[in-house]
């Protein structure tokens, strides 16, 4: 069986664990065709190699060339229910974002269909999991495993005003998963980086024994003085083919 291990030690936001997957081994041409299925539009996507060091990582880049308006919890599910992509794709991607929404929705006590997604928050939302959970379908990825996951610590601004980090959605949807803080004044972990990977990964610790068939490296676009701001998919084969 193949698998995927997430490497957390610098934190996750979605772009940055799409981004990995990508490096890994998928062409960003294929995942153009992929979100051509949905309809969004006014934004483009690139990837583009930066240097972290020693090391050349990958970082997506979505840029908004129309404006774009609020969407609804209701709104991104109907993107995405009446889409072209593969109903496999599609009923994981669904359960990913009614987490997130009901997640949300608990946070700031409201209910579900009142949740309400950003002008670029929701394009970057609707990329950020429909891209991830094709990407590891199209990785042939069998089982997914993590590490703890590194939240940061200090405050992060957002659109309710300013929060303690990890920012109270996140803090909900990482419950019951091993975290931690190594001091960076910084959010590393983002809602959309902690539902993907809560509602993905099988189990949480060290990284597991595999064949390693293939590396995939990222990076946010945050600057962190004195961290490296990246993020590791490991691909592999565990046990007998």
């Amino acid at each position: 069986m193949r698998i995927a291990y997430l490497d957390c030690s610098s934190g996750v936001s979605g772009d940055m664990l799409l981004a990995a997957l990508l490096d890994a081994g998928i062409e960003i041409a294929d995942l153009r065709k992929v979100l051509a299925k949905l309809d969004i539009s006014g934004y483009s996507i690139s990837v583009k190699k930066v240097r972290k060091g020693a090391l050349l990582v990958s970082r997506l880049e979505v840029r908004i060339t129309r404006h774009q308006h609020f969407r609804s919890y209701q709104d991104i599910k109907s993107i995405i229910q009446n889409s072209r992509i593969s109903p496999a794709v599609k009923i994981t991607a669904i359960k990913i974002l009614r987490k997130l929404g009901q997640t949300e929705a608990k946070v700031h006590k409201c209910r579900l269909e009142e949740v309400h997604f950003h002008e670029i928050g929701a394009v970057d939302t609707i990329i950020d999991i429909v891209g991830t959970v094709w990407a590891l379908s199209r990785l042939k990825i069998g089982k997914i495993y993590s590490s703890p996951v590194n939240v940061g610590s200090g405050t992060v601004r957002t659109a309710h005003g300013i929060l303690p980090v990890p920012a109270p959605a996140t803090a909900a949807l990482l419950k019951n998963i091993p975290t931690y803080s190594s001091g960076i004044k910084q959010e590393l972990a983002t809602p959309t980086g902690a539902v993907l990977v809560s509602t993905l990964s099988h189990s949480f610790g060290h990284l597991p024994e595999m064949r390693v068939l293939a590396v995939g490296n990222s990076c946010g676009s945050r600057e962190v003085p004195g961290h490296a701001n990246l993020f590791r998919v490991i691909i592999g084969q565990k046990g007998k083919k």
